[in-house]
């Protein structure tokens, strides 16, 4: 009796595991990247898609649901599990710039990647930074960008009616005027911070004297009530270009 009753939970037990390796890594998924996962739920995805519970992963979230099987592994050990647009990486022998050229490569953009976190426990978090990042990138790109090198952007493009003021309070009088006008004062600017605030080195990329760079630089000022000399003033200044640069490419 007591071999038959081993037997049958043997058989119970082979059949729950049987049944967690057939559920799709979506519904294995889905609790742990919305954030509401039980540890229990964190425990059953482990088994059931074969990760750790504690490991060095990263989400990735894509614009469009990417054509790739639910599991995938890259060239350094990386592997891949998709829910839809979105992808749990756990890292492999290197760190996120493997998976990231993984996707470039595949022209899987835009798309946005977080940070590294601890476990699967984290994924809901990873899953928002991610999405911050995605915010960072313009319709109709293949650009993959990580949410560590567009942190300032992310900021800016996550609340847009606080980005909506910023630009019509720093730029408002600069987006009225004539559009050729406006795009030689924004460009001026853009290639004076490329050039770290160089009116020099940003003369010659611009192909013109110092002093028509300078000249672009004060009437900014004046038309943005905003100093480039000012730290605070200048912080206000490149969130407000962020701005911009995100509703030019809205449309």
């Amino acid at each position: 009796m007591r071999r038959d009753a081993w037997a049958g939970g043997q058989q119970r037990a082979g059949a729950e595991t049987s049944a967690r390796a057939q559920q799709p890594a979506g519904a294995l998924l889905g609790p742990l990247l919305a954030g509401s996962a039980q540890p229990h739920q964190v425990r059953r995805a482990a088994r059931g898609l074969g990760l750790p519970e504690r490991g060095r992963y990263a989400v990735v979230v894509l614009g469009t649901a990417p054509m790739v099987p639910d599991r995938d592994r890259d060239r350094d050990g990386a592997r891949w599990c998709w829910c839809g647009e979105v992808g749990v990486v756990l890292l492999g022998r290197g760190g996120l710039d493997g998976p990231v050229g993984s996707l470039g490569e595949a022209g899987a953009g835009p798309g946005g990647v977080s940070p590294v976190v601890g476990g699967l426990a984290e994924l809901g978090l990873a899953r928002r930074l991610a999405g911050a990042a995605l915010l960072t990138c313009g319709p109709g790109t293949h650009e993959i960008v990580t949410l560590d090198e567009r942190l300032p952007t992310a900021l800016v493009a996550s609340r847009p009616e606080l980005s909506a003021r910023l630009l019509a309070e720093v730029f408002g009088p600069l987006l009225v005027l004539d559009p050729a006008e406006q795009a030689l004062l924004v460009g001026t600017l853009e290639v004076w911070l490329e050039c770290g605030g160089s009116v020099g080195r940003a003369a010659v990329r611009l192909r013109c004297h110092r002093n028509t760079v300078f000249n672009r630089l004060r009437r900014l000022e004046r038309l943005t009530s905003r100093s480039l000399s000012h730290p605070g003033e200048l912080v206000e200044t490149v969130l407000a270009l962020d701005a911009l640069r995100l509703s030019a490419a809205r449309g």
